[in-house]
């Protein structure tokens, strides 16, 4: 097999007017065609269904999906992952001893509860040795509001309190920042950042963070009105699937934001929910539910997990960065 990440040209039948419109229609991967039918690659391609199950099967042959591993090889897989520690230890203990490698951790909550705050003192302790916490990496933050700022990691990386101060410069050399200002575009720098994070691979700060900061702003913008909850829902399962991806390829941490809206029926608790429905739900490993508290105080509630019990944690927000209260 070749080295590094097939491109979709690399199937038989897929020339490069065919590859353009699978692109188009969100097949990013080898792996996204091996798992779509043949009536949904024919129309898109304009190619016969015969032409579309050549080519299925053989990005099914390419990417290895659909074989069957044994618990005990999947319990040997676990061993590489890693944890990301927030240096908070109330947070940590939530989550089991931080953020997982291979695993999608969702923050939702109002603005001002603490979501881009905890995306960037991550992006900062990621880059720290794993001794202290960190995975000796470096980060990719895919901002789709405009919500990064260098002047908080600086903030933030002289808040750590390390006896050999690090410069806030070099911590934000690790950190890849890309704009996002549509819902196609956020889905294409997921393409970029595969590309970046191969580049990086060997260098002394490989890519071991993805942040999407926020994951839903864009969905939620372009798709208004129920008429469009389908295809929504469809691109964003499609979005969540390329990133789960790419973190399982470099046993990195995926970070993601979303956004709530108020559920009028509620009468009793917390009215919010998070966007993005089920897709969403499904597919991110841990949830955290992050809501304001009593002076200034704020509350991360871990909502879903496979393997962790519910509970909540408190903790500070000041200008040194996440702090126990």
């Amino acid at each position: 097999m070749a080295e590094g990440p097939l491109e979709i040209e690399d199937l038989p039948g897929v020339g490069p007017s065919t590859a353009d419109k699978l692109r188009e229609a969100g097949y990013l991967s080898v792996e996204s065609i091996a798992t779509a039918s043949p009536a949904e690659l024919s129309e898109i391609t304009e190619i016969s269904e015969a032409t579309a199950k050549k080519i299925i099967k053989a990005a099914r042959e390419i990417a290895d999906v659909g074989g069957f591993k044994t618990g005990k090889d999947i319990f040997e897989a676990r061993k590489d992952i890693r944890k990301l520690s927030f240096r908070v230890p109330e947070l940590d203990t939530l989550l089991g001893g931080g953020m997982e490698t291979q695993a999608i951790t969702e923050m939702y909550g109002e603005f001002g509860s603490g979501k881009s705050q905890i995306v960037h003192q991550m992006a900062v302790n990621v880059q720290l040795p794993e001794e202290q916490g960190g995975l000796n990496g470096s980060a990719i933050y895919i901002d789709t509001e405009n919500t990064f700022r260098p002047e908080r990691i600086e903030q933030m990386v002289n808040g750590l309190g390390l006896d050999d101060a690090p410069d806030p410069q070099e911590f934000l050399n690790n950190i890849h920042i890309a704009r996002a200002h549509t819902s196609d575009h956020q889905m294409l720098l997921i393409d970029n950042s595969r590309e970046l994070a191969n580049e990086l691979k060997t260098s002394g700060k490989p890519v071991k963070l993805f942040i999407i900061d926020s994951l839903t702003a864009h969905f939620r913008a372009e798709y208004a009105g129920r008429g469009t909850l389908a295809a929504r829902q469809q691109k964003l399962n499609r979005h969540m699937h390329e990133l789960f991806k790419l973190i399982d390829e470099h046993n990195a941490v995926g970070l993601v934001t979303n956004q709530v809206m108020s559920n009028p029926a509620v009468f009793f608790g917390d009215p919010t929910k998070p966007i993005g429905g089920n897709i969403v739900g499904h597919t991110a490993t841990f949830r955290l539910y992050l809501r304001k508290s009593k002076g200034g105080k704020r509350i991360a509630r871990l909502v879903d997990s496979p393997n962790l019990p519910e509970g909540e944690a408190p903790f500070m927000v000041e200008e040194a960065g996440l702090k126990s209260c």
